[in-house]
Protein backbone atom coordinates (compact mmCIF):
# COMPACT_ATOMS: atom_id res chain seq x y z
CA UNK A 1 0.00 0.00 0.00
CA UNK A 2 1.37 3.16 -1.41
CA UNK A 3 1.16 6.11 0.87
CA UNK A 4 0.92 9.91 -0.71
CA UNK A 5 2.32 12.85 0.97
CA UNK A 6 1.81 16.17 -1.16
CA UNK A 7 4.37 18.73 0.10
CA UNK A 8 6.04 22.07 -0.52
CA UNK A 9 9.28 22.43 -1.95
CA UNK A 10 11.37 26.20 -0.95
CA UNK A 11 15.19 24.11 -2.21
CA UNK A 12 15.69 21.86 -4.76
CA UNK A 13 19.05 21.03 -3.09
CA UNK A 14 17.74 17.27 -1.47
CA UNK A 15 15.53 16.80 -4.64
CA UNK A 16 17.04 17.80 -8.12
CA UNK A 17 18.18 14.73 -8.67
CA UNK A 18 15.10 12.53 -8.13
CA UNK A 19 12.98 15.73 -10.40
CA UNK A 20 15.44 15.55 -13.07
CA UNK A 21 15.11 11.88 -13.40
CA UNK A 22 11.27 12.15 -13.19
CA UNK A 23 10.55 14.92 -15.89
CA UNK A 24 13.36 12.96 -18.66
CA UNK A 25 10.74 9.85 -17.62
CA UNK A 26 7.44 11.65 -18.39
CA UNK A 27 8.86 13.53 -21.49
CA UNK A 28 10.28 10.32 -22.63
CA UNK A 29 6.95 9.20 -22.49
CA UNK A 30 5.40 11.57 -24.23
CA UNK A 31 4.13 14.18 -22.06
CA UNK A 32 3.43 17.39 -23.82
CA UNK A 33 5.43 20.17 -20.82
CA UNK A 34 7.35 22.01 -23.04
CA UNK A 35 10.04 19.45 -23.92
CA UNK A 36 11.09 16.82 -26.72
CA UNK A 37 12.27 13.41 -26.28
CA UNK A 38 14.81 12.23 -25.86
CA UNK A 39 16.02 14.39 -22.96
CA UNK A 40 18.99 14.48 -21.87
CA UNK A 41 19.62 13.98 -17.79
CA UNK A 42 21.87 17.50 -17.59
CA UNK A 43 18.93 19.21 -19.49
CA UNK A 44 16.55 18.02 -16.92
CA UNK A 45 18.69 19.36 -14.02
CA UNK A 46 19.34 22.60 -16.13
CA UNK A 47 16.09 23.17 -15.89
CA UNK A 48 14.84 22.49 -12.23
CA UNK A 49 17.97 24.41 -10.93
CA UNK A 50 15.92 27.55 -12.64
CA UNK A 51 12.28 27.01 -11.38
CA UNK A 52 12.24 28.13 -7.77
CA UNK A 53 12.11 31.96 -8.13
CA UNK A 54 9.78 34.56 -6.81
CA UNK A 55 6.64 34.23 -7.40
CA UNK A 56 6.64 30.16 -8.60
CA UNK A 57 5.19 27.38 -6.11
CA UNK A 58 6.57 24.07 -6.67
CA UNK A 59 4.62 20.79 -4.86
CA UNK A 60 5.45 17.79 -4.99
CA UNK A 61 3.89 14.30 -4.73
CA UNK A 62 5.84 11.27 -2.83
CA UNK A 63 4.96 7.58 -2.35
CA UNK A 64 7.31 5.62 -0.23
CA UNK A 65 9.15 8.73 0.22
CA UNK A 66 9.66 8.78 -3.40
CA UNK A 67 9.13 12.06 -5.90
CA UNK A 68 6.21 10.50 -8.27
CA UNK A 69 4.66 14.09 -9.79
CA UNK A 70 5.07 17.53 -9.21
CA UNK A 71 3.29 20.92 -10.22
CA UNK A 72 3.99 24.62 -10.14
CA UNK A 73 1.76 27.92 -9.87
CA UNK A 74 3.39 30.69 -11.50
CA UNK A 75 1.53 33.55 -9.05
CA UNK A 76 1.06 36.71 -11.86
CA UNK A 77 3.17 39.53 -9.87
CA UNK A 78 1.92 41.92 -12.59
CA UNK A 79 -0.56 44.61 -11.01
CA UNK A 80 -3.57 43.98 -12.88
CA UNK A 81 -3.02 39.62 -12.52
CA UNK A 82 -2.40 39.85 -8.54
CA UNK A 83 -5.56 37.54 -8.74
CA UNK A 84 -4.43 35.11 -10.77
CA UNK A 85 -1.93 32.09 -11.16
CA UNK A 86 -0.67 30.33 -13.98
CA UNK A 87 -0.78 26.62 -12.95
CA UNK A 88 2.43 24.95 -14.77
CA UNK A 89 3.93 21.19 -15.52
CA UNK A 90 1.74 18.71 -13.86
CA UNK A 91 3.84 15.71 -14.35
CA UNK A 92 3.11 12.27 -12.86
CA UNK A 93 5.35 9.26 -13.07
CA UNK A 94 3.68 7.23 -15.92
CA UNK A 95 3.93 4.07 -13.29
CA UNK A 96 2.19 5.41 -10.98
CA UNK A 97 -0.72 7.34 -13.13
CA UNK A 98 -4.80 6.97 -12.59
CA UNK A 99 -4.00 6.65 -9.05
CA UNK A 100 -4.74 10.48 -8.29
CA UNK A 101 -1.86 11.79 -7.88
CA UNK A 102 -2.47 14.11 -11.01
CA UNK A 103 -5.87 15.16 -8.76
CA UNK A 104 -4.21 15.34 -5.52
CA UNK A 105 -1.75 18.01 -6.92
CA UNK A 106 -3.96 20.17 -8.51
CA UNK A 107 -6.42 20.41 -5.30
CA UNK A 108 -3.42 21.42 -3.33
CA UNK A 109 -2.43 23.83 -6.21
CA UNK A 110 -5.85 25.45 -5.62
CA UNK A 111 -5.98 25.50 -1.82
CA UNK A 112 -2.60 26.98 -1.75
CA UNK A 113 -3.87 29.56 -4.79
CA UNK A 114 -6.67 30.55 -2.15
CA UNK A 115 -4.54 30.83 0.61
CA UNK A 116 -2.73 33.47 -1.52
CA UNK A 117 -5.37 35.87 -2.43
CA UNK A 118 -6.30 34.55 -5.91
CA UNK A 119 -9.41 34.15 -7.77
CA UNK A 120 -8.32 32.95 -10.85
CA UNK A 121 -6.50 29.40 -12.04
CA UNK A 122 -5.50 29.44 -16.00
CA UNK A 123 -3.52 26.56 -17.44
CA UNK A 124 -3.01 24.94 -21.05
CA UNK A 125 -2.75 21.48 -22.44
CA UNK A 126 -2.19 19.56 -25.43
CA UNK A 127 -5.37 18.69 -27.36
CA UNK A 128 -6.51 14.84 -26.46
CA UNK A 129 -4.47 14.62 -24.18
CA UNK A 130 -5.56 12.52 -20.54
CA UNK A 131 -4.93 15.78 -18.74
CA UNK A 132 -8.39 17.48 -20.46
CA UNK A 133 -10.32 15.15 -18.42
CA UNK A 134 -8.55 15.98 -15.18
CA UNK A 135 -9.22 19.17 -15.62
CA UNK A 136 -12.35 19.31 -16.90
CA UNK A 137 -13.13 16.95 -13.80
CA UNK A 138 -12.21 19.33 -10.92
CA UNK A 139 -14.31 22.19 -12.48
CA UNK A 140 -12.20 23.88 -14.92
CA UNK A 141 -13.59 25.78 -18.09
CA UNK A 142 -12.30 25.32 -21.89
CA UNK A 143 -12.03 28.83 -23.09
CA UNK A 144 -10.48 28.34 -26.27
CA UNK A 145 -7.84 26.26 -28.28
CA UNK A 146 -4.72 27.09 -30.29
CA UNK A 147 -4.06 25.47 -33.12
CA UNK A 148 -0.18 24.23 -34.35
CA UNK A 149 1.27 25.23 -30.64
CA UNK A 150 3.18 22.34 -30.07
CA UNK A 151 5.51 20.35 -31.78
CA UNK A 152 5.99 16.26 -30.84
CA UNK A 153 8.72 14.43 -31.31
CA UNK A 154 7.62 13.18 -34.83
CA UNK A 155 7.67 16.93 -35.99
CA UNK A 156 3.68 16.62 -35.76
CA UNK A 157 1.74 20.41 -34.65
CA UNK A 158 -1.01 19.91 -31.83
CA UNK A 159 -3.70 22.56 -30.38
CA UNK A 160 -3.41 23.30 -26.52
CA UNK A 161 -6.55 23.66 -24.56
CA UNK A 162 -6.71 26.48 -22.54
CA UNK A 163 -8.60 26.17 -19.38
CA UNK A 164 -9.54 28.76 -16.64
CA UNK A 165 -11.37 27.96 -12.84
CA UNK A 166 -12.69 30.77 -11.02
CA UNK A 167 -11.99 29.90 -6.93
Amino acid sequence: MFRLIIEELTSLEKSISELSELLVKVVDDGAAVGFLPPMKPSFAREYWETVLSPGVILFVAKMNNRIVGSVQLHLCRKPNGLHRVDIAKLITDPDFRRQGLGRALMQKAEERAIQEGRSLLVLDTREGDPSNKLYQSLGFIEAGRIPNFAKSANGELHATVLYYKTL
